[in-house]
């Protein structure tokens, strides 16, 4: 029998009989719902923390020389974190030694942060990020402005008490007002705004629009680090094999600057992006095979469920079975025919699981922090293990179907 003529014999078989049809697809309609919206949310995390947590928190060819990992994955021993307390802290002669290593062609900037409480005579105080840095550090993170400019070279130097602050900051402090030469008030200080940055959104419910930026050389350091330590110095350059070649110069250099023997670990830390995301990696991979778990046992008690559908319906049409091969139907004219229409049936749960699926995911991403992100493969495995499941469920009923004997058949009423 043609594959066509089987599959418009199957559709006729699923209209006629469409209460039995739905409850045979019903195992197969779960299972592959729960598979598509857990690919889904598994697949929108893993592009969020690519996209969103890599690029905005760590940024895009970037490292950072610190004095421990500020991302820490995994499990830290006690022991670990007192040899981090141990370390030195950074300084400007750090700072210094690694700028001098640094190939033509990558950018830097200081980075001093922490949360403090700023207030001005529009609004109560309310607690801010604040970060001390320089010029540069809005190329690194790619922060545009829709409102004012950005603190030049001169105000960087002279540490003149200038801030750029986030839209939320402006919402809350300056409401219904232009921020732009109004003045905010953190750790005892007075600083104009001069610049508004665009909406940044939120990573793992963390906004980033609650920020406030100025020169690291204002009064912002004295609020960030009052040891006069610095956190940081962050480092981008144009291309990925530029970058590790500046990780290993700004390494090289500081072991020799902190007069490290070679049997020495490093006593400071250069962070990418690549901890974070190699340990989602294997988060990523643990999640979709914990969570494809369910929709595994959907599939099975779908299968077994299409499998005696398909018994009962052999048993149903024996009559029709007898006079096909009486006519001169082959054994495989009768598998086919029952294969296909067992396949078709499970194809068009699957179909109908892919729909709920991806509906679910979109429900999931509104009420809750987690994205979600359909992928085009998960649908076309879907497709594929929808035509397995039924092609396996039907593999007995169509052998059994095929091997009736014609006179039998024809017996039968």
């Amino acid at each position: 029998m043609p594959f066509f003529e089987a599959v418009r014999l199957a559709w006729s078989q699923i209209r006629v009989q469409k209460l039995k049809s739905f409850f045979t697809l019903l195992g197969v309609v779960i299972g592959v719902m729960f598979l598509i919206a857990v690919v889904s949310i598994v697949e929108g995390m893993s592009r969020y923390v690519e996209e969103d947590f890599a690029a905005k928190i760590i940024g895009k060819n970037t490292f950072s020389f610190r004095r421990r990992p500020d991302v820490n994955v995994g499990n830290v021993s006690e022991e670990t974190w007192r040899e981090y307390s141990r370390r030195p802290r950074i300084y400007e002669p750090d700072v210094a030694a690694a700028r001098s290593a640094l190939p033509p062609g990558t950018v830097s900037a200081v980075e001093n942060m922490t949360f403090a409480y700023a207030n001005s005579q529009y609004a109560r105080p309310r607690q801010v990020q604040v970060i001390a840095t320089e010029p540069d550090y809005f190329r690194i993170k790619s922060y545009n402005l829709t409102n004012g400019r950005l603190f030049s070279p001169q105000e960087a130097q002279l540490g003149t008490p200038v801030v750029i602050i986030g839209t939320e900051v402006a919402s809350h402090f300056f409401r219904g007002l232009d921020p732009i030469g109004r003045e905010i008030r953190i750790g005892g200080t007075s600083f104009n705004v001069i610049g508004l940055l665009e909406k940044q959104g939120n990573v793992f419910g963390f906004s980033l629009d609650r920020m406030v930026i100025g020169p690291y050389k204002s009064m912002l350091s004295r609020v960030t680090n009052p040891r006069g330590d610095i956190d940081a110095l962050v480092v981008q350059a144009p291309t990925r094999e530029l970058l590790d070649d500046a990780m290993e110069s700004v390494r090289e250099v500081m072991r020799g600057f902190r007069r490290l023997p070679p049997a020495r670990p490093d006593n400071f830390a250069l962070e990418t992006s690549d901890a974070a995301l190699s340990f989602f990696d294997e988060l990523k991979g643990k999640l979709i095979l914990f969570g494809t778990a369910l929709p595994a046992i959907g599939l099975v008690v779908g299968a077994m469920v299409i499998m005696n559908i398909m018994l009962v319906a052999v048993a149903e049409r024996t009559r029709e079975i007898g006079i096909r091969k009486a006519l001169g139907a082959k054994r495989r004219d009768i598998l086919s025919q029952f294969l296909v229409e067992s396949a078709t049936l499970s194809v068009f749960g699957a179909a109908i699981g892919i729909g709920l699926g991806i509906a679910l995911a979109k429900v999931v991403a509104a009420v809750s922090p987690l994205p979600a992100s359909v992928a085009p493969w998960s649908i076309a495995l879907a497709l594929l293990v929808g035509a397995g499941v039924g092609i396996v469920a039907g593999m007995y009923p169509a052998s059994r179907a095929a091997r009736l004997d014609p006179i039998a058949a024809l017996r039968q009423e």
